[in-house]
């Protein structure tokens, strides 16, 4: 039971399948792509939980691969981890025409498919997302990036993958707290562009998060069809494709405000993002105050932080939050960009906030 995504891209167009038992069908839908030695790039977590399935669908179908399992978590997203994963690449035999599998969360995604892109000046990759936020998010569209000191994401390229399996029946085993971070993103689409999205989220957002497969199925497929829409038309985010940082610049802020710690995941962080995004809307007229006070109750009733004081630990203070803002890449002129909204789904771009306006929001 699956549903089919086309990102449209012309010669780098690609499919996403998304629903129930698609790793079964790993096999069969990556043959195509697949010529000699297939590299299977997870983490520990994950491989102990979904290598097997993916490797036991490979071998069915006469694939063969060779699995390199690297430590969980954001540390791993760096240029000492990439080092190390192109090391590993290069010495599983991958050659330039073949395919490397990404087969984890956000992290292993966005490492994989950079090393993918610069090994041997580009190999094709798959992404096999195994969490909420990958699935609907990081696995498609082909942003790929390790983290430095100064923010997340500020090394990386764009490279599509060539397909992209997202199996809902992988999301049984992530922890309630990562699969709540990951239905932040979900909410980012309804916020962003599809007020109707939105409402029917109001309705099943605690079916997505409590395990309902057709709930689940429809958050993902809707959310990826969102996204690939926005995608074939600015695939390098010249324009509309910003919109989907909706509470990113904030939450980036936050998350290297708490040290990338386990004080506040990534969704978390896009989370509260979006709630300072609709509060300094309403702040500057230009959003419904319902509309922020929709959201704030919608992320809470799943068990999503909506302020800053619901992060624990200190509070970080406005100026250090800005400054952290400062580093963020839609920076233009030294001018902040925001991703601000008339109304849920009525998201633009703009860079005309007022200072004044910036700190009361991150102070209030």
């Amino acid at each position: 039971m699956s549903v089919r995504i086309d990102v449209g891209l012309g010669p780098r167009s690609y499919a996403i399948h998304a629903g129930a038992g698609v790793l079964a069908q790993a096999g069969n839908l990556l043959a195509q792509f697949a010529g000699g030695t297939v590299p299977v790039v997870s983490d520990e977590k994950v491989a102990v939980r979904h290598l097997a399935a993916l490797q036991n669908a490979l071998t069915a179908a006469g694939i063969q691969n060779r699995p390199i399992v690297l430590p969980p978590g954001e540390g791993t997203k760096s240029f000492a981890g990439l080092e190390s994963l192109c090391t590993a690449l290069l010495e599983s035999g991958v050659e330039r025409g073949g395919l490397i599998i990404a087969l984890g969360g956000g992290v292993i995604g966005d490492l994989t498919g950079f090393a993918a892109g610069v090994l041997k000046r580009g190999i094709a990759f798959a992404q096999i997302p195994t969490t909420l936020l990958a699935q609907v998010d990081s696995s498609v569209g082909g942003k790929t990036a390790i983290n430095t000191a100064q923010g997340k994401n500020l090394i990386g390229m764009f490279h599509q993958p060539r397909i992209v399996l997202a199996d809902v029946t992988t999301l049984t085993t992530l922890p309630p707290r990562e699969l709540r971070a990951g239905y932040a993103e979900v909410v980012k689409y309804g916020a962003l562009g599809d007020d109707n999205f939105f409402g029917w989220l109001e309705a099943n957002g605690a079916k997505v998060v409590s395990g309902d497969t057709q709930a689940r199925i429809h958050a993902v497929a809707h959310s990826c069809k969102m996204k690939a829409d926005i995608v074939a038309r600015d695939e390098r985010e010249a324009g509309e494709r910003a919109l989907l940082n909706l509470g990113h610049t904030f939450g980036h802020a936050l998350e290297a405000a708490t040290g990338y710690s386990e004080r506040l995941l990534h969704g978390e962080g896009v989370a509260v993002g979006m709630a300072l995004a609709l509060r300094l809307s309403a702040r500057l007229n230009l959003c419904p105050v319902n509309d922020v006070v929709r959201l704030e109750r919608h992320l809470r009733t799943v068990g999503l932080p909506a302020a800053i004081a619901d992060i624990p630990g200190p509070r970080p203070a406005a100026d250090v939050l800005i400054a952290h803002m400062a580093h963020d890449k839609k920076a233009e002129g030294g001018k902040l960009t925001f991703i601000l909204t008339r109304g849920l789904g009525k998201a633009f771009v703009t860079q005309d906030v007022p200072d004044d306006a910036l700190h009361e929001i991150l102070s209030a």
